[in-house]
């Protein structure tokens, strides 16, 4: 059976479309690694620390993951929750490194960069891997390691999705005195002091003048999210501000924060209502949060804001910056958000020629209108001209003249 032209592109667009992956087909370390028992540990503790869905939203990655018993042994050191994920970003590295690409390393060694860097919390090149780790090591040969050495080399490869994510087995938990150095609690972070720093002084400052400011601290250890105005935001909006009564102004404040730690991958999967500090009901000063792509809006029945940076994502507490102030329906009307920019004015046309009957259609194609949407008219090549109706009826003719031959 021969298949039509036009079906045969069709199922070969099918065909390849199946065979194809996913453009928009993410990785997931939490399930790769599932496929590997002895890594439960290691993979359990991603997820603890959140870093998971942070290296399921990196395109280019390499895990470096330790068995149970190698975690085991981390383990012992009783670190907190904050220095444990310091130490196990250490074992996520930025760029790409298969087995092949450890195979070409010609000087032994080679430098990269790792999450722990990317962080900003390791201190000068404590953040780099500069280690046998990413030694060129034989697949089918034992670690490269001497007898009573603690440093951690390649032993084999899990998975490779060239060039996506590369997940490899390492010897032993790398170390680092600075990764496991203890971190400030939540309790003793300045969160003000954190926002004054990074363009949200004004909001700051705000906060520190008002009893808001006792209610973001009393929920750092459960866990918040901020969402901070940047100053030139905020201090456009001072006006506005300064007509509230004592007890808008701290509902509008706390209708910034979010009871509850939020990473911004958490944000753009938990799309829907959310409620806030503010939050004293149900559908009480709250705002939805929605995602398109990378892009992560907040939006009430006021205003829409985009969160434009991050200033800190380390569990319990969030702190994002946005380009807009959440203005809550509870004590803005719609037609106090910002006016938009006045559209530019039209230009002005011609006028209408009067309208006249339309004259009785025409008896041949050479009196036919110009433009007749039906008519595909020849160019000045003297490409293929016919008038829909007409050649129809010509065919018709000529195929009746063959029957009655």
């Amino acid at each position: 059976m021969q298949l039509h032209p036009a079906m045969t592109g069709t199922a070969i667009l099918s065909l390849l479309l199946v065979l194809l992956p996913s453009a928009t087909e993410a990785h997931n370390i939490t399930r790769i690694l599932a496929k590997f028992p002895e890594f439960s540990t290691f993979n359990h503790y991603l997820t603890v620390t959140h870093l998971a869905p942070e290296i399921n939203s990196r395109e280019t990655i390499t895990v470096c993951a330790v068995d149970n018993a190698a975690m085991s042994d981390l383990l012992s050191k009783h670190l907190s929750i904050y220095a444990l994920k310091n130490v196990l970003s250490l074992h996520i590295l930025l760029d790409y490194f298969g087995a092949k690409k450890l195979h070409q390393i010609t000087n032994g060694t080679a430098l990269a960069a790792t999450m722990f860097q990317a962080t900003g919390s390791a201190p000068g090149s404590s953040g780099f891997v500069t280690s046998p780790i990413l030694k060129a090591a034989r697949s089918d040969s034992a670690p490269r390691t001497t007898p009573g050495t603690t440093t951690a080399v390649f032993v084999k490869s899990l998975q490779e999705i060239p060039y996506n994510i590369s997940v490899i087995q390492i010897s032993k938990i790398l170390p680092s005195a600075e990764a496991e150095a203890p971190t400030p609690g939540p309790s003793e972070l300045n969160l003000t002091g954190l926002m004054s720093a990074h363009g949200c002084k004004v909001f700051a400052d705000t906060l520190l003048a008002s009893d808001a400011e006792k209610t973001f601290q009393d929920n750092i250890d459960g866990g918040l999210t901020v969402f901070c105005p940047l100053d030139d935001i905020f201090k456009s909006f001072s006006p506005k501000y300064k007509n509230l009564t004592a007890d808008q102004k701290l509902s509008l404040l706390e209708y910034h924060g979010v009871p509850v730690y939020q990473s911004l991958s958490m944000l753009k999967s938990n799309n829907g209502p959310m409620n806030t500090l503010a939050t004293d009901g149900a559908n009480n000063f709250d705002f939805t949060v929605q995602n398109n792509g990378e892009e992560v809006t907040l939006k009430t029945k006021i205003v829409t804001a985009k969160i434009t940076g991050t200033l800190l994502d380390e569990q319990p507490v969030a702190v994002y910056t946005i380009d807009k102030v959440l203005l809550p329906k509870e004590l803005f009307n719609a037609t106090e958000a910002p006016t938009p920019a006045p559209a530019p004015a039209p230009v002005a046309e011609a006028p209408k020629a009067k309208k006249h009957p339309s004259p009785p259609a025409p008896d041949s194609p050479a009196a036919a209108p110009d433009g007749d949407a039906a008519d595909q008219t020849a160019d000045s090549n003297g490409s293929f001209r016919f008038n829909g109706g007409r050649f129809v009826a010509v065919v018709l003719s000529l195929w009746l003249g063959l029957l009655l031959l």
